[in-house]
């Protein structure tokens, strides 16, 4: 029996409303409609906005449909879940095994009482490695933990004086600003004028020169003085960087830990050095023998 054309109906989802398409579908003998690559089109459609709601569903559907998308994940597949045939085996200090098939792979380190990790999925075949995985999921935490530790963060400190600032004020921000520098932090000076002062800009230009000439083995100018409004700023850059001056802190500050305890020891070692001397002093003064009525008479 010949193929006949007929209309296909389709339901649009959440509309509300029901249309029919002028497309048609071709009917085989058996008066079956197969369906037509617009209502194909449209039953995926369908399905994926399924699936972003039901993450499950997402997963069944890239199953089935052989659909390389889902969710991206970092994990390394482990022992029972690495599902191909044959693996590129590596062993637990590294030497070559060569290809095996899974089964002798699990196996192997099952034996060994070791972990079957996937290292390089994207290989072909993929690559496993006989290893501790709990160890090695904390080595790889500790060195995360360590590189974090050890990244350097910019920080801009910021100072801020005034052209007729006192002397003693001056030594005070002078000792700020050495103390951000060492510490390997940018600092930001800024002089603000006031009222008549905005007409002397030369008084804040020479603050910052003098300032800079103070610091300067500690730091360097990295922004010139410049006007900006009602302030004149600049910006010194020190000449370690973060990690080298945090080294030298610590440093520092081991240095000081050290000499404050050898001060605390000197003074207990003084402290017991006068017990001592002070117990002798009273034994002494024990076994002497006490004058006497008759020590004072004159012997002639």
């Amino acid at each position: 029996m010949d193929s006949q054309r007929v209309p296909v109906t389709s339901r649009f989802r959440g509309s509300g409303r029901s249309t029919t398409a002028n497309r048609t579908a071709c009917v085989p003998g058996d008066g079956i409609a197969e369906p037509s690559i617009w209502e194909l089109g449209l039953r995926a459609e369908r399905a994926r906005a399924f699936c972003d709601f039901r993450p499950r569903a997402a997963q069944r559907w890239n199953q089935s449909t052989n659909n390389p998308g889902g969710h991206i994940t970092i994990e390394l597949r482990v022992n029972e879940r690495i599902r191909v045939p044959e693996v590129r085996l590596v062993g637990p200090n590294g030497e070559q095994v060569g290809i095996v098939r899974i089964e002798d792979a699990l196996r192997l380190a099952q034996e060994a009482d070791l972990d079957l990790v996937e290292v390089a999925a994207t290989a072909r075949p993929p690559v496993c490695k006989l290893m501790d995985f709990g160890k090695y999921k904390y080595e790889t935490a500790q060195k995360a933990r360590e590189s974090r530790r050890n990244q350097t963060n910019t920080v801009i400190k910021e100072m801020k004086l005034r052209p007729k600032i006192d002397p003693h004020d001056y030594e005070t921000k002078k000792g700020h600003v050495v103390r951000f520098l060492r510490g390997g932090d940018k600092v930001k000076i800024t002089i603000m004028f006031r009222g008549r002062e905005q007409s002397r800009p030369e008084l804040g230009f020479r603050l910052l020169q003098r300032l800079a000439e103070d610091v300067s083995e500690l730091g360097f100018v990295e922004s010139s003085p410049r006007q900006d409004g009602r302030n004149m700023i600049m910006v010194l850059g020190p000449h370690k960087k973060k990690s080298e001056a945090r080294v030298d802190v610590e440093a520092e500050k081991a240095k000081k830990v050290a000499e404050h305890e050898a001060e605390q020891e000197a003074e207990r070692q003084e402290r017991a050095d006068q017990l001592k001397q002070h117990e002798a002093e009273q034994a002494a003064g024990a076994t002497k023998k006490p004058k006497g009525p008759a020590d004072n008479l004159d012997p002639e």
